[in-house]
């Protein structure tokens, strides 16, 4: 396999008080994970707030940095990975999400599946993720295994340890400069 394609992880802290009470728990600098296809971060898939203005109401989105979640929180820090992989893998992932897209209305977030990996122990619905589950589901299911555990036990902070990332950025969100307006 030749790689010849990236795709880039977002790890994030909006600092808002769902994330504080995970860090206070996780002690990560990062708690939210997200998938990008390019390294401007338009086409970018996470599990998470389906209004920016309602944290309870959460399930698979298309993030928009400017006009999503990430709009109400301009301190929000990130750390910014990309990964190399074939364009089959690609091809891979894109079909994996296309199902998602397809049945966004019928996916919720995986509450349970958060508590669940603080006990260590994987708690699965069939249409039921958190973000770093979605991630390292859409990796797994393209082939790419980066750890020896099930996605609903990969934690943002796993990504943060794994080192066939390559950190691209690191800092305010705002002042990545592909994005920097």
């Amino acid at each position: 396999m030749k790689p010849n394609a990236y795709v880039y992880i977002l790890l994030t802290d909006t600092g808002t008080l769902f994330t504080k009470s995970i860090k206070k728990y996780t002690r990560a600098p990062y708690n939210h994970a997200s998938i990008a296809f390019n390294h401007e971060l338009t086409e970018m898939y996470s599990f998470g707030r389906k209004n920016p203005s309602n944290p309870i109401n959460g399930g698979f989105v298309k993030e928009d940095i400017f006009t999503g979640t990430y709009s109400k929180y301009p301190k929000t820090t990130c750390v910014i990975y990309k990964l190399e992989v074939s364009e089959r893998e690609v091809e891979k992932m894109r079909r994996v999400l296309n199902v998602f897209i397809k049945n966004k209305k019928k996916f919720l977030y995986n509450l349970a599946g958060v508590l669940g990996v603080s006990l260590n122990e994987p708690v699965e619905f069939s249409n039921s993720y958190f973000c770093s589950q979605f991630v390292a589901e859409v990796l797994h299911r393209a082939g790419i295994k980066l750890w020896d555990k099930l996605p609903a036990l990969v934690t943002p902070d796993d990504f943060r340890q794994q080192k066939q990332l390559e950190v691209v950025y690191e800092g305010k969100l705002f002042d990545y400069p592909p994005i920097k307006r």
